[in-house]
């Protein structure tokens, strides 16, 4: 999708904020951590033949920016997240998540989260 303000970029895995709890397939997520390490193997949703190895597909991810910083949310991805989980315990370092960052506001968010969204700030 190409978006007005949508930039591709690299963001830690610790600063993408992830407010709903996942439903997951764990052989899903196994096939993704082997996929980061150069390794691919296909599942139930993904063939052997889409798979570039030592990268999985881009993670929509909501920017916000208030008060001089910069907070990540995603609301997607949710296999791709622990699979990037599993790579830090693997290599020990920060991994960073390949994103789609959309532009977003608050009032954005409270589309998704209701009230709540304030807390998160």
């Amino acid at each position: 999708m190409n978006a007005p303000g949508v930039r591709e970029l690299e963001v830690p895995l610790s600063e993408i904020r992830r407010p709903i709890p996942p439903v997951l397939d764990h052989q899903k997520i196994e096939a993704m951590l082997s996929t980061l390490l150069g390794v691919p193997m296909a599942s139930a949703t993904c063939a052997i033949e889409n798979i570039t190895p030592g990268q999985l597909p881009q993670v929509d991810v909501f920017l916000v920016k208030e008060n001089g910083k910069n907070y990540y949310f995603a609301f997607g991805g949710c296999h791709r997240f622990q699979a990037y989980d599993r790579l830090k315990l693997v290599n020990t370092k920060e991994p960073m998540v390949r994103c789609r960052v959309f532009p977003a506001t608050r009032k954005t968010l409270r589309v998704y989260l209701g009230s709540s969204v304030d807390s998160m700030f």
